[in-house]
């Protein structure tokens, strides 16, 4: 594996400087085909679903996929690699976000984090912030029971409705009343306050005033178009569909996400010799998904070939991939079948650097 990681590294900047380059015409297209559609498929449901409510059967599915699509485009405009324009990218991730219901330039900036750490399981533990073997074992029975249920399939729809609905507007609103609060105290212990005064307010949810800006628009944008759209389909009807269908669009990128670094033996270091290409090649899975699924999902299933750079545009990593085929022959590929296993991998072995399942780990108690 050793020879395989500094094969990469020899090659990765030519790989970069190859396929590294986006275009706006086929960045436009692909925002385009993701946008017309989903709108199409609302007008039909304000239009058609009262008088013909089975198409719903058929719509509220297609718009899942599109809105699982809409995110992993608007996670492209945060590397800046769906454009070339750098304004492109700002404004069609701006959209997005708005369309996924999350803030774009704040959540991109923790997602950089992630990926300026990706394998360094000391830094970043994945969005369900996995346990190491230790901290596992100091739970109570109840609370390792709970644990494995937070990471199951089965919950990945209320993980999603929890991240893309609830917590973007519930910490705009928590932020906000806490800096209005912040204002109103310096007002009235201090009557000379300045925007310096003001300025001191700091909070978990913004670092900066840009990011509190974009947190801002993007929730009153999608707050009005929620009051349109509940004008247009009826509140009921409208609600009914945008929950269950961005929350399930979350779900599902919530579990591709995880099993991209949470499989049997990904590697899974401390800060302490880190390598960050290792991260990538051995901690990083190759999804194996069928066509329409790669489309759907912007071919982030090259999840590999993404860490190695993110100026790899999503419309590269198929040529990439198969150009570079013979240094990726490592990379651990998981299958749709093979998700739900995956998924039990949820534990951070430290001193073996790797994750591993819980029936690992009880087989490993058992053994002792």
């Amino acid at each position: 594996m050793a020879l395989s990681i500094d094969l990469i590294k020899q090659h990765k900047c030519s790989m970069i400087s190859r396929f590294g380059k986006s275009e706006d015409l086929r960045g436009l297209t692909q925002l385009l085909t993701t946008l017309l559609p989903i709108g199409l498929l609302w007008w039909a449901i304000a239009w058609y679903a009262a008088t013909f409510p089975w198409i719903l059967v058929v719509v509220v599915p297609l718009i899942t996929l599109f809105t699982l699509r809409v995110f992993a485009l608007m996670h492209e405009c945060g590397h800046g690699s769906l454009f070339r324009s750098i304004r492109l990218n700002r404004a069609a991730g701006f959209l997005l976000g708005v369309v996924a219901g999350m803030p774009q330039y704040v959540w991109s900036q923790h997602h950089n984090y992630h990926h300026a750490h990706n394998g360094n399981w000391e830094k970043y533990r994945g969005p369900y912030a996995t346990l190491s073997v230790e901290e596992y074992a100091a739970l109570t029975a109840a609370q390792q029971r709970l644990y494995r249920i937070k990471c199951s399939m089965a919950v990945a729809p209320l993980a999603g409705f929890i991240y893309l609905i609830f917590n973007p507007r519930f910490t705009w609103l928590k932020g906000t009343i806490a800096w209005v609060v912040h204002v109103i105290r310096q007002k009235v212990t201090r009557t000379d306050l300045s925007a310096e005064g003001a300025g001191s307010f700091r909070c978990r949810y913004w670092k900066t005033s840009r990011e509190y800006s974009h947190m801002f628009w993007n929730n009153i944008v999608l707050l009005s178009i929620w009051a349109l759209m509940c004008w247009a389909c009826g509140t009921a009807l409208f609600f009914g569909v945008y929950l269950l269908s961005v929350s399930v669009a979350g779900g599902l990128g919530i579990v591709l996400f995880t099993v991209q670094h949470n499989f049997e033996h990904a590697y899974a270091s401390s800060t302490e010799r880190w390598d960050s290409d290792t991260g990538a090649i051995e901690g990083t899975s190759f999804l194996a998904l069928p066509g329409w699924l790669n489309w759907f999902t912007a071919n982030i299933a090259y999840h590999h070939i993404h860490h190695l750079s993110v100026n790899i545009p999503n419309y590269r990593l198929v040529d990439c991939q198969a150009e570079y085929a013979h240094l990726f022959v490592d990379v651990i590929r998981v299958k749709l079948s093979q998700v739900p296993d995956a998924l039990q991998c949820i534990l951070w072995d430290r001193s073996a650097r790797q994750i591993i399942s819980v029936a690992e780990y009880q087989q490993r108690a058992l053994a002792l």
